[in-house]
């Protein structure tokens, strides 16, 4: 395999393990702010994807950027929905199975509610991320480019977010000890409506990303909410830049698999890591033993 098909590689693997990233970081905020597993992100993702391309560019024919600006409405909206409905009326029960199978049942009525809506039919937004840009014989696609690029622009907002706003140190301070935050006056449910609606607004940067790699469907998000979850284990649950290096090692060590195995085995490769961090180091990489 010559260079400029590694280092073409090197950065889809790097795009994807991006997204991963996003995912995980998504994942991670519910979690820290809850205590319990949101398993209806990958349905949020693909939410987020119909929202923009399904009714705002196509249907309403709106711009990029309005249409974009929209989805971000919506889906912070939908969070709150979701905070209000399931999170906090069910994360104070013994068990989580209750909120664990609330997130469940949403997911499937987002999917069914999409396919009812935008038709079960796969589609594309023309011109959306499209185009190459090549240096000598590498040839690298402006999606993989402008993922990293947002992706990097959203964890570095994040955590600016996180640790220099009222809002976001209020976040850190729910996600260590609730009750300790409730004891200095912070609005534990309120913090939690403002987390999930964080958390959907990441969904859906996520899908618009992804639209010129899967284009719009129902199965669009499916892998990679699943390769998302794993990104945070191998990380180190719950640990935000645990997700981040656990998203962007399964993306290139994936794309780097194809080198030595059949492409169609690449989607195997996150979650053999995933089965040998939890044997070998179930903590993750940057996780602590609680």
């Amino acid at each position: 395999m010559n260079a400029a098909v590694l280092v073409q590689l090197l950065v889809s693997g790097l795009a994807m393990g991006f997204i991963y990233a996003l995912v995980g970081i998504e994942y991670t905020l519910v979690w820290n702010s809850t205590g319990l597993l949101n398993f209806s992100h990958d349905k949020l993702i693909m939410l987020g994807a119909y929202l923009f391309g399904g009714t705002f560019v196509l249907g309403m024919g709106f711009s990029n950027p309005l249409a974009i600006v929209l989805a971000f409405v919506i889906m912070g909206l939908i969070g709150v929905l979701i905070a209000n409905g399931i999170f906090n009326p069910l994360r104070t029960m013994q068990s989580m199975i209750f909120a664990v199978m609330g997130t469940m049942i949403l997911g499937r009525i987002i999917k069914e509610a999409c396919r009812l809506i935008w038709g079960p039919a796969p589609f594309a937004i023309s011109g959306w991320l499209s185009g190459n840009i090549r240096i000598g014989k590498i040839s690298i696609s402006n999606a993989n480019i402008i993922i990293c690029l947002v992706s990097l622009l959203v964890v570095i907002g994040l955590q600016l977010f996180l640790n220099f706003t009222k809002t976001g140190k209020a976040m850190r301070c729910v996600a260590q000890n609730k009750k300790a935050a409730a004891l200095m006056g912070i609005n534990v449910t309120q913090n939690i409506c403002i987390t999930t609606a964080v958390s959907a607004i990441i969904c859906s940067i996520i899908g618009i990303l992804i639209i010129p790699l899967f284009n719009v469907s129902t199965t669009m998000s499916n892998s990679i909410g699943l390769k998302g979850f794993s990104a945070g284990v191998i990380g180190g649950f719950g640990y935000l830049p645990g997700a981040i290096i656990g998203g962007i090692i399964i993306g290139i060590v994936e794309n780097l698999a194809v080198m030595v195995l059949p492409a169609v085995y690449k989607d195997v490769v996150s979650f053999v890591l995933l089965i040998l961090f939890l044997l070998v180091k179930p903590t993750g990489l940057l996780g602590k033993r609680a």
